[in-house]
Protein backbone atom coordinates (compact mmCIF):
# COMPACT_ATOMS: atom_id res chain seq x y z
CA UNK A 1 0.00 0.00 0.00
CA UNK A 2 1.74 3.32 -1.09
CA UNK A 3 1.54 5.84 1.79
CA UNK A 4 0.04 9.38 0.44
CA UNK A 5 2.46 11.87 0.41
CA UNK A 6 2.33 15.65 1.48
CA UNK A 7 3.02 18.11 -0.92
CA UNK A 8 5.65 20.42 0.48
CA UNK A 9 7.41 23.70 -1.40
CA UNK A 10 10.85 25.43 -0.81
CA UNK A 11 10.63 28.85 -1.27
CA UNK A 12 13.22 31.09 -2.26
CA UNK A 13 14.03 35.12 -0.75
CA UNK A 14 13.68 35.92 -4.60
CA UNK A 15 10.59 34.74 -5.60
CA UNK A 16 11.75 31.35 -6.73
CA UNK A 17 10.05 27.95 -5.87
CA UNK A 18 10.50 24.48 -6.28
CA UNK A 19 7.82 21.76 -5.34
CA UNK A 20 7.95 18.32 -4.29
CA UNK A 21 6.79 16.01 -1.35
CA UNK A 22 7.17 16.22 2.61
CA UNK A 23 9.18 13.58 4.83
CA UNK A 24 10.43 14.17 7.86
CA UNK A 25 8.80 16.54 10.43
CA UNK A 26 6.08 18.04 8.39
CA UNK A 27 6.61 21.55 9.81
CA UNK A 28 7.73 24.75 8.14
CA UNK A 29 11.18 26.07 8.72
CA UNK A 30 13.46 28.90 7.90
CA UNK A 31 17.03 28.89 7.47
CA UNK A 32 19.88 29.49 4.72
CA UNK A 33 19.70 27.77 2.08
CA UNK A 34 23.37 26.06 0.99
CA UNK A 35 24.55 23.27 -1.30
CA UNK A 36 26.81 20.00 -0.29
CA UNK A 37 28.71 18.04 -2.94
CA UNK A 38 29.08 15.09 -1.22
CA UNK A 39 28.48 12.08 -3.02
CA UNK A 40 27.95 10.51 0.68
CA UNK A 41 28.33 10.84 4.11
CA UNK A 42 24.64 12.64 5.02
CA UNK A 43 24.49 11.44 8.65
CA UNK A 44 27.69 13.35 8.92
CA UNK A 45 26.64 16.11 6.81
CA UNK A 46 22.83 16.62 9.12
CA UNK A 47 25.36 16.48 12.76
CA UNK A 48 27.98 18.69 11.70
CA UNK A 49 27.28 21.79 13.84
CA UNK A 50 29.12 24.00 10.95
CA UNK A 51 25.59 23.79 9.34
CA UNK A 52 23.55 25.49 12.58
CA UNK A 53 20.60 26.95 11.07
CA UNK A 54 21.09 26.23 7.41
CA UNK A 55 18.72 24.59 4.88
CA UNK A 56 21.12 21.82 3.56
CA UNK A 57 20.42 20.79 -0.49
CA UNK A 58 22.21 17.21 -1.44
CA UNK A 59 23.57 17.01 -4.87
CA UNK A 60 24.08 13.67 -4.82
CA UNK A 61 20.57 12.63 -6.10
CA UNK A 62 19.78 9.96 -4.02
CA UNK A 63 19.96 10.32 0.04
CA UNK A 64 19.06 7.63 2.95
CA UNK A 65 20.04 4.47 0.92
CA UNK A 66 22.30 3.36 4.22
CA UNK A 67 19.99 4.71 6.68
CA UNK A 68 20.90 6.08 9.93
CA UNK A 69 23.38 4.17 12.24
CA UNK A 70 21.62 4.52 15.59
CA UNK A 71 21.26 2.65 19.17
CA UNK A 72 18.02 0.97 19.92
CA UNK A 73 16.19 3.49 21.47
CA UNK A 74 17.14 5.65 18.37
CA UNK A 75 19.64 7.66 19.65
CA UNK A 76 23.79 7.93 18.22
CA UNK A 77 25.81 5.13 19.42
CA UNK A 78 28.76 6.65 21.56
CA UNK A 79 32.48 5.15 22.18
CA UNK A 80 33.90 4.43 25.18
CA UNK A 81 34.67 8.57 25.67
CA UNK A 82 31.43 9.32 25.21
CA UNK A 83 31.63 10.42 21.51
CA UNK A 84 29.25 9.45 18.72
CA UNK A 85 30.65 6.40 17.06
CA UNK A 86 29.30 7.63 13.53
CA UNK A 87 28.11 10.92 13.65
CA UNK A 88 29.42 14.15 14.31
CA UNK A 89 27.54 15.29 17.11
CA UNK A 90 24.59 14.13 19.06
CA UNK A 91 21.94 15.75 16.98
CA UNK A 92 20.46 16.42 13.50
CA UNK A 93 21.95 20.07 13.01
CA UNK A 94 20.43 21.65 9.99
CA UNK A 95 17.19 23.42 9.80
CA UNK A 96 15.90 21.59 6.79
CA UNK A 97 17.00 19.10 4.34
CA UNK A 98 16.39 19.10 0.61
CA UNK A 99 16.89 16.23 -1.81
CA UNK A 100 16.26 14.72 -5.36
CA UNK A 101 15.26 11.23 -3.69
CA UNK A 102 14.81 10.14 0.11
CA UNK A 103 15.33 6.30 0.13
CA UNK A 104 12.51 4.50 2.09
CA UNK A 105 13.99 1.28 2.24
CA UNK A 106 17.60 1.58 3.33
CA UNK A 107 20.10 -1.44 3.20
CA UNK A 108 22.95 -1.37 5.91
CA UNK A 109 23.92 -3.51 8.70
CA UNK A 110 24.26 -0.32 10.96
CA UNK A 111 20.95 0.98 10.26
CA UNK A 112 18.65 1.20 12.66
CA UNK A 113 15.98 4.23 11.04
CA UNK A 114 15.23 5.19 7.91
CA UNK A 115 16.45 9.02 6.96
CA UNK A 116 12.45 10.47 7.05
CA UNK A 117 12.40 8.73 10.07
CA UNK A 118 15.21 9.74 11.93
CA UNK A 119 14.46 13.69 10.56
CA UNK A 120 11.10 13.40 12.18
CA UNK A 121 12.03 12.37 15.40
CA UNK A 122 14.01 15.52 15.72
CA UNK A 123 11.99 17.90 14.27
CA UNK A 124 13.17 18.66 11.29
CA UNK A 125 11.81 19.28 8.15
CA UNK A 126 12.35 17.18 4.57
CA UNK A 127 11.22 17.94 1.02
CA UNK A 128 12.28 15.50 -1.84
CA UNK A 129 11.42 15.19 -5.35
CA UNK A 130 12.84 18.90 -6.16
CA UNK A 131 14.89 19.06 -9.10
CA UNK A 132 17.82 19.55 -6.91
CA UNK A 133 20.20 20.39 -10.08
CA UNK A 134 18.44 23.14 -11.23
CA UNK A 135 18.28 24.76 -7.72
CA UNK A 136 21.79 24.58 -7.27
CA UNK A 137 23.05 26.16 -10.38
CA UNK A 138 20.36 28.92 -9.48
CA UNK A 139 22.42 28.98 -5.76
CA UNK A 140 25.62 29.23 -7.75
CA UNK A 141 24.23 31.77 -9.86
CA UNK A 142 22.61 34.08 -7.58
CA UNK A 143 24.14 32.78 -4.58
CA UNK A 144 22.98 31.82 -1.01
CA UNK A 145 19.75 32.93 0.22
CA UNK A 146 17.03 32.34 3.04
CA UNK A 147 15.06 30.43 2.17
CA UNK A 148 12.17 28.50 3.87
CA UNK A 149 10.09 24.57 3.00
CA UNK A 150 6.57 24.51 3.33
CA UNK A 151 4.04 21.77 3.58
CA UNK A 152 0.70 22.24 2.39
CA UNK A 153 -1.54 23.81 4.77
CA UNK A 154 0.31 25.34 6.53
CA UNK A 155 1.10 29.37 7.13
CA UNK A 156 4.11 30.81 5.52
CA UNK A 157 7.20 31.32 8.07
CA UNK A 158 8.75 35.04 8.40
CA UNK A 159 12.29 34.19 6.42
CA UNK A 160 14.20 35.71 8.81
CA UNK A 161 13.17 33.57 11.19
CA UNK A 162 15.43 30.67 10.27
CA UNK A 163 18.67 33.37 11.06
CA UNK A 164 20.87 32.85 14.48
CA UNK A 165 21.38 35.80 16.78
CA UNK A 166 25.25 33.57 17.31
CA UNK A 167 25.26 29.91 16.58
CA UNK A 168 28.59 29.64 17.36
CA UNK A 169 27.07 30.10 21.10
CA UNK A 170 24.35 27.46 20.40
CA UNK A 171 26.65 24.86 19.08
CA UNK A 172 29.84 25.30 21.62
CA UNK A 173 29.78 23.28 24.72
CA UNK A 174 28.53 25.84 27.84
CA UNK A 175 31.49 23.84 30.21
CA UNK A 176 35.36 23.06 30.20
CA UNK A 177 35.24 19.38 29.71
CA UNK A 178 38.84 17.20 29.60
CA UNK A 179 39.27 13.89 27.82
CA UNK A 180 42.59 12.25 29.89
CA UNK A 181 45.45 9.86 27.57
CA UNK A 182 47.36 7.86 29.35
CA UNK A 183 51.38 8.56 29.38
CA UNK A 184 53.57 7.54 26.32
CA UNK A 185 55.15 4.06 26.47
CA UNK A 186 58.77 6.15 28.20
CA UNK A 187 56.44 7.36 31.20
CA UNK A 188 56.12 10.73 29.39
CA UNK A 189 52.98 12.39 30.27
CA UNK A 190 50.52 13.28 27.32
CA UNK A 191 50.51 16.32 25.46
CA UNK A 192 47.97 18.36 26.69
CA UNK A 193 45.48 20.29 23.78
CA UNK A 194 43.16 23.06 24.60
CA UNK A 195 40.80 22.83 21.94
CA UNK A 196 38.69 25.91 21.55
CA UNK A 197 35.41 24.42 20.64
CA UNK A 198 33.19 26.50 18.46
CA UNK A 199 31.28 23.52 17.21
CA UNK A 200 33.86 20.72 16.94
CA UNK A 201 32.97 17.89 14.64
CA UNK A 202 33.43 14.67 17.22
CA UNK A 203 35.99 13.33 14.72
CA UNK A 204 38.25 16.39 15.42
CA UNK A 205 38.39 15.02 19.11
CA UNK A 206 38.99 11.21 18.27
CA UNK A 207 41.97 11.86 15.92
CA UNK A 208 43.68 13.91 18.42
CA UNK A 209 42.86 11.72 21.48
CA UNK A 210 43.73 8.98 19.04
CA UNK A 211 47.25 9.87 18.81
CA UNK A 212 47.40 9.98 22.24
CA UNK A 213 47.04 13.85 23.32
CA UNK A 214 44.85 14.70 26.56
CA UNK A 215 42.22 17.26 25.19
CA UNK A 216 40.79 20.51 27.37
CA UNK A 217 37.89 21.21 25.54
CA UNK A 218 36.86 24.63 26.22
CA UNK A 219 33.62 26.69 24.97
CA UNK A 220 34.19 29.26 22.43
CA UNK A 221 34.78 32.39 24.73
CA UNK A 222 36.72 30.47 27.30
CA UNK A 223 40.26 32.48 28.20
CA UNK A 224 43.22 30.01 27.66
CA UNK A 225 44.74 31.82 30.87
CA UNK A 226 45.26 29.39 33.68
CA UNK A 227 44.67 27.13 31.43
CA UNK A 228 47.67 24.03 31.19
CA UNK A 229 48.32 23.24 27.79
CA UNK A 230 51.21 22.86 25.11
CA UNK A 231 49.21 23.75 22.49
CA UNK A 232 46.20 25.47 20.53
CA UNK A 233 43.38 24.00 18.57
CA UNK A 234 40.82 26.10 17.05
CA UNK A 235 37.94 24.30 16.18
CA UNK A 236 35.47 24.57 13.09
CA UNK A 237 32.14 26.21 13.60
CA UNK A 238 29.35 28.09 12.21
CA UNK A 239 28.11 31.30 10.74
CA UNK A 240 30.33 34.92 10.37
CA UNK A 241 33.55 34.94 12.63
CA UNK A 242 33.28 38.60 13.47
CA UNK A 243 30.42 37.68 15.49
CA UNK A 244 32.86 36.04 17.44
CA UNK A 245 35.42 38.78 19.18
CA UNK A 246 35.99 37.12 22.51
CA UNK A 247 37.41 34.21 20.72
CA UNK A 248 39.36 36.11 18.59
CA UNK A 249 41.24 38.27 21.32
CA UNK A 250 41.69 35.13 23.21
CA UNK A 251 43.42 33.76 19.92
CA UNK A 252 45.28 37.20 19.91
CA UNK A 253 46.87 36.86 23.85
CA UNK A 254 47.96 33.09 22.92
CA UNK A 255 49.66 33.94 19.65
CA UNK A 256 52.25 35.87 21.35
CA UNK A 257 52.72 32.91 24.05
CA UNK A 258 54.58 31.13 21.27
CA UNK A 259 52.75 27.66 21.84
CA UNK A 260 51.85 25.84 18.78
CA UNK A 261 48.60 26.84 16.96
CA UNK A 262 46.47 25.47 14.43
CA UNK A 263 43.16 26.25 13.24
CA UNK A 264 40.56 24.06 10.87
CA UNK A 265 37.89 25.72 9.20
CA UNK A 266 36.15 28.50 11.34
CA UNK A 267 39.74 28.32 13.26
CA UNK A 268 41.64 29.78 9.85
CA UNK A 269 39.28 32.36 9.89
CA UNK A 270 39.40 33.56 13.56
CA UNK A 271 43.16 32.97 13.32
CA UNK A 272 43.78 35.21 10.83
CA UNK A 273 41.08 37.89 12.13
CA UNK A 274 43.55 37.58 15.22
CA UNK A 275 46.53 38.29 12.77
CA UNK A 276 45.33 41.36 11.42
CA UNK A 277 43.63 39.90 8.20
CA UNK A 278 40.04 40.31 7.27
CA UNK A 279 37.32 37.93 6.29
CA UNK A 280 34.55 37.88 3.42
CA UNK A 281 31.13 36.24 2.53
CA UNK A 282 31.75 33.46 -0.40
CA UNK A 283 28.79 33.54 -2.83
CA UNK A 284 27.94 30.02 -2.41
CA UNK A 285 30.76 28.42 0.03
CA UNK A 286 32.69 25.89 -0.44
CA UNK A 287 30.71 22.21 1.11
CA UNK A 288 31.64 19.07 -0.48
CA UNK A 289 34.19 15.91 0.77
CA UNK A 290 35.65 17.06 -3.07
CA UNK A 291 37.61 20.32 -3.26
CA UNK A 292 40.99 20.40 -4.48
CA UNK A 293 43.81 22.24 -2.46
CA UNK A 294 47.20 23.55 -4.02
CA UNK A 295 49.74 24.04 -1.58
CA UNK A 296 51.61 27.81 -1.94
CA UNK A 297 54.99 26.83 -3.21
CA UNK A 298 55.26 23.40 -4.13
CA UNK A 299 52.01 22.76 -6.33
CA UNK A 300 51.16 19.75 -4.66
CA UNK A 301 47.10 19.28 -4.99
CA UNK A 302 45.02 17.37 -1.90
CA UNK A 303 41.41 16.74 -2.78
CA UNK A 304 39.56 17.86 0.63
CA UNK A 305 36.33 17.95 2.91
CA UNK A 306 34.85 21.25 3.42
CA UNK A 307 31.71 23.17 5.61
CA UNK A 308 32.28 27.32 5.20
CA UNK A 309 30.41 29.93 3.66
CA UNK A 310 33.59 32.50 4.55
CA UNK A 311 36.89 32.93 3.74
CA UNK A 312 40.30 35.22 4.33
CA UNK A 313 40.70 38.01 2.26
CA UNK A 314 44.26 37.46 0.99
CA UNK A 315 45.16 41.40 0.05
CA UNK A 316 44.71 41.97 3.75
CA UNK A 317 46.91 39.06 5.57
CA UNK A 318 49.75 40.57 7.35
CA UNK A 319 53.56 41.04 5.82
CA UNK A 320 54.29 38.29 8.57
CA UNK A 321 52.25 35.66 7.92
CA UNK A 322 51.11 34.46 4.48
CA UNK A 323 48.70 32.49 2.30
CA UNK A 324 49.60 28.10 2.71
CA UNK A 325 46.90 26.79 0.52
CA UNK A 326 44.45 28.11 -2.16
CA UNK A 327 41.87 26.48 -3.99
CA UNK A 328 42.14 25.27 -6.99
CA UNK A 329 38.38 26.33 -8.55
CA UNK A 330 38.40 29.97 -7.33
CA UNK A 331 41.78 31.06 -6.27
CA UNK A 332 40.33 31.56 -2.28
CA UNK A 333 42.81 31.11 0.61
CA UNK A 334 42.62 27.73 1.96
CA UNK A 335 44.74 28.35 4.57
CA UNK A 336 47.35 30.99 6.65
CA UNK A 337 50.87 30.07 8.20
CA UNK A 338 52.99 32.54 10.15
CA UNK A 339 56.12 33.62 9.35
CA UNK A 340 57.76 34.13 13.14
CA UNK A 341 56.08 30.97 15.01
CA UNK A 342 53.89 27.85 14.75
CA UNK A 343 51.00 28.82 13.83
CA UNK A 344 48.99 27.37 11.28
CA UNK A 345 45.75 27.05 10.00
CA UNK A 346 43.76 25.58 7.14
CA UNK A 347 40.56 26.31 5.68
CA UNK A 348 39.12 22.41 5.09
CA UNK A 349 38.77 19.74 6.99
CA UNK A 350 41.94 17.54 7.49
CA UNK A 351 40.07 15.30 9.97
CA UNK A 352 37.58 14.92 7.43
CA UNK A 353 34.72 12.03 8.28
CA UNK A 354 33.82 10.73 6.32
CA UNK A 355 36.43 11.67 4.27
CA UNK A 356 38.92 12.12 2.12
CA UNK A 357 41.38 12.22 4.75
CA UNK A 358 44.55 13.08 2.26
CA UNK A 359 45.64 16.10 4.67
CA UNK A 360 45.94 14.13 7.86
CA UNK A 361 49.00 14.42 7.98
CA UNK A 362 48.94 17.95 9.13
CA UNK A 363 47.65 17.20 12.44
CA UNK A 364 50.57 14.44 12.75
CA UNK A 365 52.42 18.32 11.79
CA UNK A 366 50.57 20.06 14.51
CA UNK A 367 51.90 17.24 16.82
CA UNK A 368 55.08 16.79 16.08
CA UNK A 369 55.61 21.08 16.95
CA UNK A 370 53.77 20.35 20.01
CA UNK A 371 56.90 17.66 20.83
CA UNK A 372 59.20 20.66 19.53
CA UNK A 373 57.84 23.23 21.98
CA UNK A 374 57.80 20.71 24.95
CA UNK A 375 61.35 19.04 24.27
CA UNK A 376 62.58 22.79 24.24
CA UNK A 377 61.15 23.78 27.51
Amino acid sequence: MTTQRRAARLVLEDGREFEGWSFGAASPRAGEVVFSTGMAGYPQSLTDPSFRGQILVLAWPLAGNYGVPLDEKARPRLDSRGLPLELESERIQVSGLVVSEACEEPSHRDSASTLGSWLEGEGVPGIAGIDTRSLIRHLREAGVMRGAILVDGELPVDLDSGDLAHPVAEVSPKELRVYESPPDREGRAAPRIALVDCGAKANILRVLLDRGATVIRLPWDHDLEGIEHDGVFLSNGPGDPKACGRTIANIRRALKDDKPTFGICLGNQLMALAAGADTYKLPYGHRGLNQPCIEVGTRRCSITSQNHGWAVREESIPRDWEPWFVNANDGSVEGIRSRRGPFRAVQFHPEGCPGPRDTEYLIDDFLADVEDARRTK
